[in-house]
């Protein structure tokens, strides 16, 4: 089956659990929040193989001089498939003409796929986090 892409920031509790848990993401714990996240997001670009959610993209910004990009996942049973490439292509194209788009990896695996967008370290700033799950 073909992957479609959407932008939609609807998601019932059930798709937005699977996938997060699927790449062992915390947050996949807690669906109703996530969901709520997903309504109040800038912009949301999903990947879907029929009616099953296996990626997304969330923008988070002003609307003129910041995004931050938080939340790029893709199932592990359909990575290596260029659909996180796609789905970061369409968010960059939503973005352009932003003066700053960022990005925190979590993962230093994931650095270089960034970089292949033209992401590259910032300054001499380390990005700092208040985990409130714990």
């Amino acid at each position: 089956m073909a992957i479609t892409y959407k932008e939609t920031k609807e998601f019932t509790l059930q798709e937005l659990e699977r996938l997060f848990l699927s790449v062992h993401w915390e947050s996949g714990r807690y669906p109703e929040q996530l969901k709520r996240g997903m309504a109040n997001s800038g912009q949301v670009i999903s990947a879907w193989d029929g009616d099953k959610l296996i990626g997304l993209v969330r923008g988070l910004d002003d609307g003129e001089t910041v995004a931050f990009l938080h939340y790029l996942l893709v199932d592990p049973a359909y990575q290596g498939q260029h659909i996180g490439q796609q789905l970061m292509e369409r968010i960059l194209e939503k973005y352009r003409g932003m003066l700053h788009i960022k990005i925190m990896p979590s993962d230093p695996k994931t650095v270089a796929f960034y970089q292949k967008f033209g992401f590259e370290a910032g300054g001499n700033y380390t990005a700092m986090e208040l985990n409130q799950m714990r």
